[in-house]
């Protein structure tokens, strides 16, 4: 395989990389986030330079999928949209990277695309048998762990649906007729539609985990869960409030100001006291001043979290406060919808979840985002199963 080599301008730009990458390091900012950003930045200039020397500008493609992306994630970071307009962008940069090999033949293309390819053969390998392990798996594991209610069943659940499908698949349909195989073809539609929602609202949830509030934040909000024991914090609400604590710690270091910490959480039908107690209670014991801890102890919902603590803040003297609220990472994206819906400028910074809870977690995150659009999603899903109704009853009669 012939290489093309290397352009003259490749060499200066990578020592503008590695001034970069020891700025970065130097500043202790979060690596991850700026390293992948200035990564971006960095792989998509040298390749619109790169594909410039073919009097080509293909480049603007992708670019595009990227600025309405951008455009909208900063108007309002919390909407699956978000997820769908990277996942355009990262298709159509896919395709572009094929499209600049082919007429650069640049090693350092051939490289990412082999990268790319690397992982899609691994999904290629694992596939649906792998998943449905897998799914099984964390099901035994969180049985073990976790009570047996219906929200830690879901990955269990989802296994055995594909189990079924797969058996379905390999085994009954080839044996019906085609009339009927067209009929049984709307549930895996409805399946696959709610899969490509499901990776919609994955995406849209990672890149909201990127949040960086700066060390200027007058209000953080702790968003309640329920108690052990009817008064006692939970280890999952401990995290919430954990991060919510190294923050404002964080902001007093960074020469900032003592942010006020809204404990929100009402009181339950199986809690002796209201949540927000309990949350403070702990507070208190981590060694954070009386005075700037605020109580929330009405809300009942994750909305209500966000409705009576902006009751709170709109009675301070701040003006245009800046806000921002703690949660566990796989909330606070369907927490920052409902932010929204109260008209609460805040943005959430998530605490980290044990990786064997994940996937019940965003199953049951992802259940209750499509319950807050419901008629759309039922519209759509009826529509489905209509076409492929009607294209059986084709198939009987001609």
């Amino acid at each position: 395989m012939e290489f093309a080599k290397l352009p003259v301008y490749f060499w200066p730009y990578l020592l503008l990389g590695i001034i970069y990458l020891i700025f970065i390091l130097h500043k202790k900012m979060d690596r991850f986030f700026y390293l992948s950003r200035g990564f971006l930045a960095y792989i998509f200039l040298y390749l619109a330079l790169l594909e410039n020397q073919h009097q080509s500008h293909f480049f603007l493609i992708p670019l595009g999928f990227f600025i309405i992306f951008y455009l909208f994630f900063r108007q309002q970071r919390a909407q699956v949209r978000n997820g769908f307009l990277f996942n355009c962008f990262i298709v159509s940069f896919g395709l572009y990277l094929l499209y600049n090999y082919f007429i650069t033949r640049d090693l350092i293309v051939f490289a990412l695309i082999s990268a790319v390819a690397v992982v899609v053969l691994a999904v290629a390998i694992f596939g649906l048998i792998g998943l449905i392990i897998l799914l099984y798996w964390n099901a035994l594991v969180v049985m073990r762990r976790e009570s047996h209610s219906l929200a830690n069943l879901l990955t269990l659940i989802l296994a055995l649906v594909l189990t079924v499908w797969l058996i379905y698949d390999h085994f009954i349909s080839g044996f019906l007729p085609d009339w009927a195989t067209t009929f049984l073809a709307i549930l895996p539609t409805m399946f696959l539609y709610f899969a490509v929602v499901f990776l919609n609202f994955f995406t849209a949830s990672f890149l909201y985990q990127f949040n960086h509030p700066k060390y200027k934040q007058d209000f953080i909000i702790v968003l309640g869960a329920g108690l052990i024991n009817g008064d006692k914090v939970s280890p999952l609400l401990a995290k919430r409030i954990d991060k919510a604590i190294r923050f404002y710690r964080k902001q007093i270091d960074h020469g900032g100001y003592n942010a006020k910490i809204i404990l929100s959480g009402g009181q339950g039908p199986d809690e002796k006291i209201p949540e927000a107690l309990a949350m403070k209670e702990y507070a208190l014991s981590h060694d954070l001043p009386t005075e700037d801890l605020l109580v929330e102890t009405n809300s009942k919902t994750t909305l209500e979290n966000m409705q009576y603590s902006k009751e709170i803040i709109e009675k301070s003297t701040i003006n245009d406060p800046k806000i921002i609220f703690s949660s566990n990472n796989y909330h606070i994206f369907r927490a920052g919808i409902y932010a929204e819906k109260a008209q609460l400028k805040a943005v959430g910074i998530g605490c980290r979840t044990a990786l064997y809870y994940l996937p019940n977690a965003f199953l049951r995150e992802f259940i209750a985002i499509v319950a807050m659009q419901r008629k759309k999603h039922f519209i759509i899903v009826i529509s489905l199963a209509v076409i492929i109704f009607l294209l059986a009853l084709l198939n009987l009669f001609f």
